[in-house]
C-alpha cells in the first residue's frame, strides 16, 4: 500500500436508480476497453452485470453492436430465461446460455465477461492452464478452472451450466479452443481479470515460444496471488482504465 494519503475504493449508494447508472455506466466503459484493446471479434463477445434491483435480472450488449460505440443508453436488460426486459434489440443466444448459468452457479459474481480475444483463445487451443511465470500470472494461480468440452456455438443451458461448473469457486475459466471467461464483483473487476489474463495468456505463449520458462515456486506464487488477486486489488488495478476510457469516450454515459 502506499504511504500517504488515501486509496479510491469502491463506491457506495443511497439509491437503487444511482447504483444501476453507475453499473450501467461502468459496463458501458468496459465495452469501450474491450473495443479499445481489439478483444472484439464479429458479433462474439459479451460483459454482463446484475441488476441492483432484482440480481436475477442483468444487463449486457445489445446483439450485433459494436464494443467501440455501446452507451449506457443501449445495454438491454434480461432476466435468466432470456425474457427481454427492457430494450429493443435482441440478446446474443451464447450470451444468454453462458451468463446465466454462470450468474446462477455464483451467486456472489456481480459481472462476468467473455470475448473471443487474440491470445485468449490462442492459449485456450493448448488445453493447459496458465503457469506461474510472471507477477501478473500469479492473480490467476489456483484461481482459474479449465473448460476442455468444447462443442461449437454455445447454444443450450447444459453446456453453460457445465462452463459454470468448470469456472467453481474461481476468478476465471479458459474455455479450450474457445477463449476466456472472467467474474468479478463488480464491473471494473471482471473486465481488468480478462484484461490481465489476455497478457498473460500472451506473456506464456510468447515465453513457450522462446524456450521453456521457468516457474515461480508455489509458495511465492500464493503470496504473490493474495497481494494481488484479491478482489479489491482486481477494482482498483482498473482504474487508471476507466479514468482514461472516461475521458477519451465522454459519450458511452449518454
Amino acid at each position: 500500500m502506499p504511504e500517504g494519503g488515501s486509496v479510491p475504493t469502491p463506491p457506495v449508494f443511497d439509491s437503487v436508480d444511482a447504483e444501476r447508472r453507475y453499473r450501467k455506466e461502468q459496463l458501458a466503459a468496459g465495452f469501450r476497453l474491450f473495443g479499445k484493446f481489439g478483444f472484439s471479434e464479429g458479433v462474439a463477445g459479451h460483459i454482463t452485470v446484475r441488476d441492483p434491483e432484482n440480481p436475477e435480472w442483468f444487463w449486457v450488449n445489445p446483439f450485433g453492436m459494436s464494443f467501440g460505440q455501446i452507451k449506457a443508453s443501449d445495454l438491454i436488460l434480461v432476466d435468466h430465461e432470456g425474457t427481454l426486459l427492457h430494450g429493443a434489440r435482441p440478446v446474443n443466444r451464447a450470451a444468454f446460455v453462458i451468463h446465466s448459468e454462470v450468474h446462477k452457479a455464483r451467486p456472489d459474481a456481480l459481472a462476468a465477461a467473455h470475448s473471443h480475444s487474440l491470445h485468449g483463445k490462442a492459449f485456450s487451443s493448448l488445453g493447459i492452464p496458465l503457469a506461474p511465470i510472471t507477477q501478473d500470472a500469479c492473480a490467476f494461480f489456483e484461481d482459474h478452472g479449465l473448460y476442455s468440452d468444447f462443442t461449437g456455438v454455445v447454444s443450450d443451458a447444459e453446456e453453460g451450466q457445465r462452463i459454470g461448473a468448470a469456472l467453481g469457486p474461481h476468478k476465471a475459466v479458459i474455455l479450450q479452443n474457445h477463449g476466456l471467461l472472467t467474474v468479478g464483483r463488480s464491473v471494473a473487476e471482471a473486465v481488468w481479470w480478462f484484461i490481465t489474463m489476455e497478457r498473460s495468456c500472451q506473456a506464456q505463449l510468447l515465453a513457450m515460444a522462446a524456450g521453456t520458462p521457468k516457474l515461480i515456486d508455489r509458495d511465492t506464487a500464493l503470496r504473490t496471488r493474495g497481494q494481488v488477486g484479491g478482489h479489491f486489488a482486481g477494482w482498483f488495478q482498473a482504474r487508471p482504465l476507466w479514468d482514461r476510457i472516461t475521458a477519451s469516450d465522454p459519450d458511452l454515459f449518454d
